[in-house]
């Protein structure tokens, strides 16, 4: 994209044929409705609409009149303005007799001929676009803008928004397919706006689109939004999701964000910072903003000095990009109006229906609004009976990464499209590689095995097209057009987390389904290991009883990177490498150890929501000392440690003078995860408690950074994984609530066997008698002192035998993988079973 395009015509309008959904509204602060009474037979302003009138003004102005009507009470802000109904659209057919010329040239159209469907759009925009108002349809306009003018200090511009009448429909969106135009000024501009709105109903996607989706094309009409404009060409803008859009997890709300107006998020012109907001502890007045991630935001659209009737694109500075494009008190207010329109927006069934929303923000006054909202389309139409779980069976060379989208795999030839002018060339099955995509290019995408975009955020035109499709998508590459060469057959896979991986061939993968209506729930509670926070939304889905092993470990060393003695150090930093890497992984933290807390509060949180409110057990940092020495300026706080394995690890680090400070970092995450965010299913479990003594300093310790055990329902475990928890288990029961058996290390230390040595690896297996003796033992003791038992190490998700031995133990509850949870499920139910038939 070049650093600065321009967007000119008679109308003001976008540079490209960017989608309608659009955003936007005022110039000053007076926004909200006017209620300046029926304009006409052809005008509808906001106040008068009700969601029930999609026909009459479809569903865009419909969702908009609503939201005024019965939502402002409540706070939520909506841009002024009025709709030009469908029937000023009849109208203009029928008075300039264009219905049998454009039906004719429908009756003969071959869809599936780009070219053919090229030439037929043409045409009947052209026939359109060449025709004249009527002059009442025009007066009532002209009439309507005049009242909106009416009372405001300077000429304002106004966004003209397409809605089409069948748009959003349970089965369809139509997002996208009709034009919308930005920072229109003037009553010539505006009829030139209408008249292109009008002529957008037949673009070359929309005609493709409703042949695809079996919609007659004289069935669905187009109304016009006219709305003042937001000013946020000098503040920012983005789209917001009442779900996760690749899970379809319902307790998030995701919103993107990026400075100036928001059609480049929507087009994914720009990588915008992405947020998520857990919605339930949101509205007990908790403030859980799960994860907050720059994005690039290397342009912003603003409208053009050059007479006010145009937009561009211009470059953002550097010291902006690396900022966040809006507080957090503006993230969460805008979480507070998403849940706010989703309740208001029931289902059949009375539940909340899931929406995509957009917003802006004003420069002028500071406040946000609330431009467009509309059902989600893709996700809240999954049914949840059958789980489908695509996993890679091999890897290979990575050549490029970004923003995951979809959860699955493909894999097929690159083909590099430059722009929508070639994309004649596209090849069914081929991976399509671009810059970002439009609505003029939903003819190819629905024959691509997969999509990768250098540009674009998880709500941008690819990304939501693509789920709609069920084709993989990576957005936000960067660089992924010159990387990605012409010809090369790569496998793209979604199915890893948020990242979304381009490797090297054709790789291997598999697709797991499992019918949860054929899946019991057995007694034992079937609970999951989960180390990253990426894939959590998703695992939640799978059926379980929480988490019993979530690790800080995967948190520190992916997203953090830096030792916490570094942090906390930082202004005492001699080596300038080490300073250098920690001034780039904590840009825009003045504070560097907060960098820390945030990280890990916002890694756990992420992992504590998805489970919300089941039981979430986290273990706090394992590190050994030559792992803690190889995260950024952790060699100069480490010894060095003949074997590491049973050394410096552990409990034993959080209240060594070597290590306190650091560890005062992870309670303050932890703090902030249970009481800031409201996350309190988040349990803390200790490892490598090698003392009773040991338990109890610890726990002195979490205390004095506001970790109490039983304040506010805070339950502390202890990892048995070495034989002095077994032995003394009835004394380690007085001070922790429950103990979770880490069966890799129990063996190792039972059967004095060093699990990384490969001359002794046969010895090692946790079905040894003496290792199951000890299990068998620590499960009675905790039995009989009403204390939680639980299993978190490898070997049930290994042996389902050796799962049907900890049923029969009496065992409360077993951490599983999550590739195994489904097929030691049905190991258990067997077990308990047997067991029943047996007593």
């Amino acid at each position: 994209m070049p650093k600065s395009t321009s967007t000119k015509s008679k109308a003001g309008v976008r540079t490209d044929a960017a989608p309608a959904r659009d955003r936007r509204g005022p110039v000053t602060p007076s926004i909200g409705p006017k209620a300046a009474g029926r304009a006409g037979r052809y005008i509808r302003w906001f106040s008068e609409i009700a969601i029930g009138d999609v026909p009459l003004v479809g569903g865009k102005n419909a969702s908009l009149g609503e939201m005024c009507r019965e939502l402002a009470a409540k706070g939520v802000k909506v841009p002024d303005g009025f709709a030009i109904t469908a029937e000023g659209y009849r109208h203009l057919l029928h008075e300039a007799g264009l219905e049998g010329p454009v039906r004719q040239l429908l009756t003969r159209l071959d869809p599936q001929d780009l070219e053919e469907l090229r030439t037929c759009g043409n045409r009947i925009r052209a026939l359109i676009l060449g025709a004249t108002l009527p002059a009442d349809l025009e007066g009532e306009i002209l009439a309507a803008f005049d009242s909106l003018q009416r009372g405001r200090p300077h000429s304002i511009g106004v966004a003209v928004r397409s809605s089409a009448t069948a748009e959003d429909l349970p089965d369809a969106s139509f997002a996208g397919q009709q034009e919308t135009y930005l920072n229109v000024q003037g009553k010539l501009e505006l009829l030139n706006a209408c008249r292109r709105c009008f002529a957008s109903l037949f673009t070359d996607r929309a005609i493709s689109y409703r042949v695809d989706k079996g919609f007659d094309h004289f069935k669905v009409a187009l109304s016009i939004g006219v709305q003042v404009m937001v000013r946020s060409d000098l503040a920012a803008s983005g789209v917001m999701f009442t779900l996760d859009t690749e899970s379809g997890f319902r307790d998030a709300v995701l919103i993107n964000a990026a400075y100036g107006l928001g059609e480049n998020v929507v087009q994914g012109s720009v990588n915008p910072d992405e947020y998520y907001v857990f919605k339930p502890t949101l509205k007990t007045g908790h403030r859980p903003i799960l994860q907050k991630t720059v994005g690039t935001k290397e342009f912003k659209l603003i409208h053009d000095v050059g007479g006010g009737k145009m937009v561009k694109n211009v470059p953002v500075p550097a010291g902006d990009r690396a900022r966040f494009a809006i507080t957090d008190e503006e993230i969460l207010q805008l979480a507070r109006w998403a849940c706010l329109i989703e309740d208001h927006y029931t289902g059949k069934r009375g539940e909340p229906t899931p929406m995509d929303i957009e917003w802006a923000k004003d420069g002028p006054d500071g406040e946000l609004y609330i431009v467009q909202a509309r059902p989600e389309t893709v996700q809240s139409r999954k049914t949840a009976e059958v789980v489908e779980n695509y996993k890679l069976r091999g890897r290979g060379p990575v050549l490029i990464t970004g923003r995951s989208v979809g959860e699955r795999i493909a894999a097929g030839p690159v083909q590099v499209i430059p722009s929508a002018e070639f994309i004649g060339r596209f090849q069914d099955g081929g991976v399509l590689v671009t810059d970002k995509t439009d609505p003029d290019w939903e003819p190819i995408m629905k024959k691509a095995a997969a999509i990768v975009t250098n540009r674009g955020g998880r709500t941008c035109h690819a990304a939501i097209v693509s789920r709609e499709l069920g084709v993989p998508a990576i957005v936000g590459t960067e660089h992924g057009t010159e990387v990605l060469p012409e010809g090369r057959v790569v496998t793209v896979s979604c199915a890893e987390g948020d990242t979304g991986f381009v490797y090297d061939g054709r790789l291997p993968f598999e697709v797991l389904r499992t019918d949860l209506r054929e899946l019991g729930r057995p007694r034992t509670r079937v609970m999951m290991n989960v180390g990253n926070p990426e894939e959590a939304f998703s695992l939640s889905l799978i059926p379980n009883d929480g988490v019993g092993l979530a690790r800080e470990e995967f948190i520190i060393s992916t997203y953090i990177k830096i030792h916490p003695l570094a942090l906390l150090d930082y202004a005492r930093l001699t080596d300038p490498a080490v300073k250098s890497q920690i001034d780039v992984l904590t840009r825009g933290y003045a504070d560097k150890p907060q960098f820390f807390v945030d990280k890990l509060a916002q890694g756990v949180a992420m992992i504590a929501a998805a489970f919300y409110p089941k039981d979430v057990i986290l273990r706090l940092s394992d590190f050994k000392t030559n792992e803690y020495a190889n995260l950024i300026g952790g060699a100069a706080y480490e010894p060095q440690e003949e074997n590491p394995m049973i050394g410096f690890r552990g409990a034993s680090r959080y209240y060594n003078p070597r290590y306190q400070a650091g560890f005062a970092l992870e309670c303050r995450a932890m703090v902030k995860v249970r009481e800031e965010m409201g996350l309190t299913n988040l349990k803390l479990m200790i490892p490598f408690c090698r003392t009773v003594e040991e338990g109890r300093r610890v726990q002195a310790e979490m205390e004095k950074h506001g970790l109490r055990r039983g304040s506010h329902g805070l339950e502390l475990y202890v990892m048995c994984e070495i034989p002095s928890n077994v032995i003394l288990a009835a004394e380690f029961a007085e001070i922790f609530d429950g103990f979770s058996i880490g069966s890799n290390d129990l063996t190792q230390l039972i059967l004095g066997v060093d699990r990384d040595s490969e001359i002794v690896a046969p010895i090692f297996d946790e079905r040894n008698p003496a290792v199951k003796s000890m299990i068998a033992q620590v499960i009675a003791t905790c039995r009989a002192k009403g204390r939680k038992i639980g299993i978190c190490g490898q070997a049930p998700s290994d042996y389902p035998e050796f799962a049907q031995f900890l049923v029969g133990q009496g065992i409360d509850s077993i951490s599983l993988n999550p590739d195994t949870v489904m097929k030691t499920t049905a190991a258990i139910l067997e077990a308990e079973k047997e067991l029943k038939q047996r007593s």
